[in-house]
């Protein structure tokens, strides 16, 4: 049986096992019984813990069972060798190099960031093991955490990094270094994850002597250096650090969290002042992460505030139609927005980090317009990161037209959007279903069931979506329970049907709301609830006749072909130095991205082919959803023309 085959195998085989995880990531109402310090501010709902949600056969588990089979392909002693050698514990013949093959890409020994794969690796191994309770996982997960607990040991001091420490001194001193805190963020991560999804107290001892280490190295620095240090890249290396506050207790955890406070991009924001500039995006995000922590855990409402403005000034003016963000990983003019379509928009690593800071700030509000963009985003982005063939993964999402997503290597790549791609695909069970002391909410229309402990409660829903506009859910009660069901009643859609036990109900809910049913539900009762889906057209700011197709949530892409596509496309080329971020992509000149349309009626000139979602207009275009876009050129903005 091969590897693929074998982690299918035990997937399938493990639905029903819940495991002993606690839960994914630090979001309100997981956890139960490792945090010492709870969330104090008010809110409106709380996350279900990972392992209480199970998926169903669909797309999003399909790219689940990829990454696990990704995931799993890649040896323990690969991703600990920098480890080892940076700390002296390991010996081979000839260095290594007949008993150890070396990871490539951003993982070469001679790269700054080299380890970051192993803290997201412990992440994505912690997400699985909640996702599926599949022993594997955790078997996988604990060998790395045995493996760094060894290097730091010989390391003495609490450090523990694949690389010198002489990096952060450099950074302190203000010279030249890559990134070396936002490097040792996704360790502290990682290990924390570890803690809390798989339940191993070692990775916990660990990431405290870290933390002891960090605080003993920075407390003596002056306010100067601090300064200095930070306007490096640092990651979330402060969320960390409030999450290990969280669990320990600890207030030298809680300083570090403030040490990494970053006052030139926070300021600004806390004066509601939308000041990104040209800076870089995805180091901006997770520093507003860390501040919503803050609000969870101390009841700042300056960082409430700030953290809610920056959300909506995101998706109100610096966010694409896919729900993606950045040009070449940077902010630009939002006035402009046509005029930065190229190939390098949307780093993956921007939308992993915006659909973190919407969870936090959905427990806040219950807004269902965060999660009309969740939805947005992990359908058009997240979904469609992943190469159906191979389960490599894309850095950008490019919307220049005629280009195509381009893909990592198994073997020389390991890029930062790789990192975050292995938990990406690992947890898409995490904000389907929310609850508070009234009812649950139900967000997203993903096959799935959850478990509700606390009312006895098991929700099992089954749907076609987007292919169909209905999805089912189905009720095991273990006594009869009185409660509220929300539903997401989406704005892009209208006069929703919902059936209770067959009979319709009477919804008085408005588009962009919750339609709340509240009874005694008993064992067997079964709700249908049919969203109507439309095409609309969603154009740029500064351009009326450049705009995207929407069907429902779905960006819709034009299909354009494999013209120019030279090899190894669609595949980045390791001989080429960072060639995603310079790729060619040798567009044909000929190339056509004009739409003859009603822009009133846009829908009148597609027409759906079939039951797939797939359509063509009188030009012969075919046209389906940008997540079904693999392999191909294609066309997501498109230059109008109205009809005669």
């Amino acid at each position: 049986m091969n590897k693929k085959v074998l982690v299918t195998a035990i997937l399938f085989g493990s639905l029903t096992v819940s495991g002993i995880v606690s839960a994914q990531s630090v979001y309100p109402g997981q956890h139960q019984g490792k945090l010492k310090k709870e969330t104090v501010a008010p809110l409106q709902a709380e996350s279900f813990d990972l392992k209480d949600v199970r998926l169903l056969p669909s797309r999003f588990r399909d790219n689940m069972l990829r990454d696990s089979a990704w995931m799993t392909s890649i040896d323990v002693n690969r991703l600990l060798h920098s480890f080892r050698t940076n700390a002296g514990v390991f010996a081979g013949r000839e260095g290594g190099y007949m008993t150890v093959k070396k990871l490539g890409g951003w993982e070469s020994l001679d790269c700054e960031l080299r380890g970051h794969t192993t803290g997201h690796m412990l992440s994505a191994l912690g997400l699985m093991y909640a996702a599926t309770g599949s022993e594997i996982f955790k078997l996988k997960g604990d060998s790395l955490v045995n493996g760094l607990e060894e290097v730091q040991n010989a390391l003495k001091n609490g450090y523990l990094s694949a690389w010198p420490e002489e990096l952060i001194n450099r950074n302190i001193q203000g010279k030249g270094v890559w990134a070396p805190w936002y490097t040792l963020h996704k360790l502290f991560s990682g290990l924390i994850d570890q803690y809390l999804y798989a339940d191993n107290k070692k990775a916990l001892i660990i990431v405290t002597r870290m933390g002891d280490w960090a605080y003993n190295k920075l407390k003596p620095l002056s306010e100067e250096t601090r300064k200095l240090m930070i306007r490096n890249e640092f990651g979330g290396i402060n969320e960390s650090f409030y999450n290990l506050y969280s669990i320990t207790g600890d207030e030298r955890y809680r300083w570090l969290a403030e040490y990494f406070y970053h006052n030139d991009v926070i300021d600004p924001l806390k004066e509601l002042r939308d000041d990104l500039g040209t800076k870089h995006t995805n180091t901006f995000i997770p520093k507003v992460i860390a501040e919503a922590r803050n609000y969870e855990l101390t009841r700042n409402e300056t960082s409430r505030k700030l953290s809610e403005f920056f959300w909506h000034t995101m998706i109100d003016h610096h966010t694409f139609a896919p729900g993606c963000s950045s040009d070449k990983e940077h902010y630009f003019d939002p006035k402009k927005l046509s005029q930065h379509l190229t190939g390098y928009t949307g780093e993956t690593c921007c939308t992993y980090n915006m659909l973190k800071l919407s969870r936090h700030l959905f427990c806040w509000t219950g807004d269902s317009s965060i999660a009309d963009y969740y939805e947005r985003a992990l359908y058009n982005h997240i979904l469609g990161q992943q190469d159906p063939e191979t389960g490599m993964v894309a850095y950008f999402l490019p919307l220049l037209s005629g280009s195509h997503k381009l893909y990592s290597t198994k073997e020389n790549s390991f890029w930062c959007c790789v990192g975050s791609g292995f938990e990406n695909h690992a947890k898409f069970g995490e904000a389907i279903y929310y609850h508070n002391n009234q009812g649950i909410y139900v967000n997203l229309f993903i096959p799935s069931q959850v478990t509700w402990k606390e009312k006895g409660l098991t929700i099992r829903q089954e749907t076609e979506f987007p292919q169909e506009e209905t999805t089912r859910f189905t009720l095991q009660a273990e006594n009869p329970v009185r409660t509220t069901i929300y539903l997401r009643y989406p704005s892009w859609s209208k006069d929703v049907k919902v059936l209770v036990n067959g009979k319709k109900i009477s919804v008085k809910q408005k588009p962009g709301s919750y339609i709340a049913i509240t009874r005694e539900w008993k064992d067997d009762d079964q709700i249908s609830a049919t969203y109507p889906m439309q095409i609309k057209l969603e154009a740029t700011p500064d351009n009326p006749n450049k705009a995207a197709l929407l069907y429902g949530p779905l960006v819709l892409a034009g299909e354009r072909g494999t013209e120019g596509m030279q090899a190894p496309a669609p595949f980045s080329n390791p001989a080429l130095y960072n060639d995603y971020y310079t790729y060619n992509f040798h567009v044909p000149a000929h190339l056509r991205t004009s739409l003859k349309l009603d822009k009133k009626h846009p829908e009148r000139a597609l027409q759906r082919v079939g039951s797939d979602l797939k359509f063509t207009t009188e030009q012969g275009d075919v046209i389906r959803p940008l997540y079904d876009l693999h392999r191909q050129r294609y066309v997501v903005y498109w230059d109008l023309q109205s009809e005669k």
